[in-house]
């Protein structure tokens, strides 16, 4: 039986990986035909960056907005009680941005119920944007010039009702704390796109999405996005469940977002805990139970693992998952393009075995019940 099983542990894992860059190479294509449209006229565009105490991070980011190459943008910086230089920095920001034919707006906050900070003032956002298409960035992130033009042609389909796209962490130093994060972030969105190709959208990076708000109005608005710590992914889920339209991944570089890389240990696992807190527990089902099934699969071959010195059978088990990995390397370093041109090949040989342990530690410690913080506040 125990063969039986780990045989069949092993044909399922590896089917569904292959499954899954079977859907990303045709999401791929998909996104190659969109990014080659050509824009006909000018869709109002409403860019909404909720910022708190942003004002030593933000300069990247308001140089980027400078050099978008497409016309007539409103920019609405939702300012949750910033006690920094924050709200001034945009103010001054804005005399330059309203210059360019564009509109600059900031929205402070005088109070914020949450629980999830972030998606209160996302709310307030939503409600004040005037654009048909509704773009989101966060203060930490430096947007390609043609972000906007890119994530337009995308939409360009009134079928379209939100696109995803992918965002690479800075690797400022070569370290392994660096790498990892950057390694991952790419293997997480490979699993995002891939799996919004296969019609199961999950999750997307709340700071590189494109969402059409008529769409989202006639569903009952923001507002109506069910509370989740990963708001991002509760949005997605709303939109998927909630009307006819469909779900995109991009992948071009012209709509390459950087963000910056948590500085320390502590903080990569406090963020790489509220995102896996919020796919375990995500309000959307078939979301939770894929996965849930991946990280028990991701589990159950990690465990195995040491337990090979007391039964040889289980060896399928781990196998199964480095060569899922392995898939998903490849996958990243295609998707990535230069941005992960720091890691070596020894660096992604001890990645395909470092990522599916932080995985396993990561589940832990959500099953545990530890708090889960955004910009130092319990959400």
């Amino acid at each position: 039986m125990l063969v039986i099983f780990t045989i069949f542990f092993f044909i399922i894992f590896v089917g569904l990986h292959l499954v899954l860059m079977a859907g990303l190479y045709l999401e791929y294509r998909r996104d190659l035909s969109a990014r080659n449209n050509v824009l006909t006229g000018t869709i109002s565009v409403s860019i909404i960056i909720p910022v708190h105490n942003e004002a030593n991070r933000i300069s990247a980011l308001l140089k980027s907005l400078l050099k978008q190459d497409y016309p007539l943008i409103e920019l609405l910086f939702i300012d949750d009680r910033s006690t920094d230089e924050t709200a001034s920095i945009i103010h001054e920001f804005s005399k330059q941005f309203n210059l360019e034919g564009h509109l600059c707006r900031l929205l402070q906050l005088t109070e914020n119920p949450g629980p999830n900070y972030k998606q209160f003032g996302l709310i307030k956002g939503f409600e004040a944007a005037a654009g048909e298409l509704v773009l989101l960035t966060d203060a930490d992130c430096e947007l390609p010039t043609t972000w906007v033009s890119g994530m337009v042609k995308r939409m360009s389909n009134l079928n379209t009702g939100l696109v995803i796209g992918p965002v690479f962490k800075k690797t400022p130093q070569a370290s392994f704390l660096y790498k990892t994060q950057a390694f991952d972030h790419v293997v997480r969105y490979g699993y995002l796109a891939a799996s919004t190709a296969i019609g199961a959208p999950g999750g997307g990076f709340g700071n590189n999405m494109a969402v059409r708000k008529s769409v989202l109005d006639a569903a009952g608005g923001y507002g109506a996005v069910p509370f989740s710590v990963t708001e991002d992914a509760a949005l997605i889920s709303f939109i998927n469940q909630k009307t006819p339209c469909k779900i995109r991944a991009s992948l071009g570089p012209d709509i390459h977002v950087l963000t910056e890389t948590e500085p320390t240990w502590k903080q990569f696992f406090i963020q790489g805990l509220r995102w896996t807190k919020g796919g375990i527990f995500s309000p959307d089902r078939s979301t939770r139970l894929s996965f849930n099934m991946l990280m028990l699969m991701i589990s159950l071959g990690m465990v195995a693992l040491p337990l090979l010195v007391l039964e040889s059978l289980l060896w399928p088990l781990p196998v199964a998952v480095w060569v899922a990995m392995s898939m998903n390397t490849i996958a990243a370093i295609v998707i990535s393009g230069e941005h992960l041109k720091d890691l070596r090949p020894i660096d992604f040989l001890i990645q395909i075995f470092i990522i599916p342990m932080l995985n396993v530690v990561l589940t832990l410690m959500v099953l545990l019940r530890l708090p889960v913080y955004w910009k130092g506040k319990k959400v």
